[in-house]
């Protein structure tokens, strides 16, 4: 059990983030010209398998520090909100905590996902002078199995450490959908991170383009449940996820490529991890008018998404600025003038 004196600290900097957050909130909904979130990877490398995984291969070298810094330093340019490290496995990157660091030396809330094998103690620890933020572990089973090694079994013990040494924000996020055998082991899990002081979430399984595989009767029973364990935040205040529980399509403006930024380890923008070589502009030469453009494009792929990620920065711009396709878009002067809303 955390110490006193650790529990009030980290209630200040919860109180902390909640405040930046509050204001990036406000900066959002003022202006349409910055992303709100991207996702950067700086090794594609995992050590672990998912078969319902694309984005990860096991030879991969890590993105240099200095190509790095460049690319967070650009996206603290454009006025990114949020930055997220992901993979492949970001942990195995040997200068993890120098690009956390320049994250938050750019102004950006720093975030981690991980599949949380290569966590301990003192790896939680220098995540924390590092400044991250928060951290994610998406966990798909109470046991492994030939789909996923990301079981409860194999990472409750690197749960217990993180409740005992983690200043930062703990998400672990369950799932259900194509390829999981026991989607009542998402329950357990999710009970397991709440017992432990830590948010849950629950996620839907896409296919390998990010779209929607309608759940089963057992596993919208599931879903609903796990809703249930939800902590009041801003991953429940729309109703995409209950329309894919469903089958049901959504009508949505995708601001891919705008709002969200999805940045290879090639260096990249790309729409999102599933929709790779859409514009695949390299950052380094990626401007506001590339953000203009694709605030205001329409994706034919937006209606059957479950990338959650895209579907929650978007609300910020969901009444505003209709969609054209794509070789109408900017057709005018005044078509810029509507994308810049303040």
């Amino acid at each position: 059990m955390p110490t006193l004196l650790t529990s009030l600290r980290r209630r200040a900097k919860a109180l902390h983030r909640n405040y930046r957050g509050a204001k990036m909130v406000a900066r959002a909904l003022a202006s349409t010209d910055h992303p709100l979130l991207a996702h950067i990877i700086p090794m594609r490398r995992c050590n672990l398998a998912c078969t319902y995984c694309n984005e990860f291969d096991d030879f991969s070298k890590p993105v240099p520090l200095d190509e790095m810094y460049q690319r967070i330093d650009k996206l603290g340019a454009l006025g990114t909100s949020v930055v997220t490290i992901s993979g492949g496995e970001p942990l195995m990157h040997p200068e993890l905590d120098d690009v956390t660091r320049r994250i938050r030396a750019n102004g950006m809330v720093a975030g981690l996902i991980t599949n949380g094998y290569l966590l301990v103690a003192e790896r939680i620890q220098r995540l924390n002078r590092a400044g991250l933020e928060w951290l994610q572990i998406s966990i798909d089973n109470v046991n492994p199995d030939e789909v996923s090694k990301k079981s409860l079994k194999v990472l409750d013990k690197k749960l217990q450490l993180l409740a005992e040494y983690a200043d930062f924000h703990v998400n672990i996020n369950s799932v259900v959908g194509s390829g999981i055998s026991h989607p009542q082991d998402a329950l357990v899990i999710g009970k397991r991170a709440v017992e432990l002081g830590f948010t849950s979430t629950i996620g839907i399984i896409h296919d390998g383009g990010g779209q929607l595989q309608p759940l089963g009767d057992e596993e919208r029973r599931i879903y609903h449940e796990m809703q249930a364990l939800e902590k009041s935040s801003f991953t429940r205040i729309n109703a995409f996820q209950d329309n894919i529980a469903k089958g049901l399509p959504n009508q949505w403006r995708c601001r891919a490529g705008a709002r969200y930024l999805y940045i290879c380890e090639n260096g990249l923008v790309h729409y999102c991890s599933q929709q790779r070589g859409y514009p695949g502009i390299p950052l380094e030469k990626y401007t506001r008018d590339d953000l203009r453009r694709e605030y205001m494009t329409e994706k034919g792929c937006a209606p059957h998404c479950t990338v959650s990620c895209v579907h929650q920065v978007s609300i910020f711009d969901s009444w505003r600025a209709p969609q054209r396709p794509a070789a109408s878009n900017f057709a005018t002067p005044a078509d810029r003038e509507l994308v810049q809303l303040k």
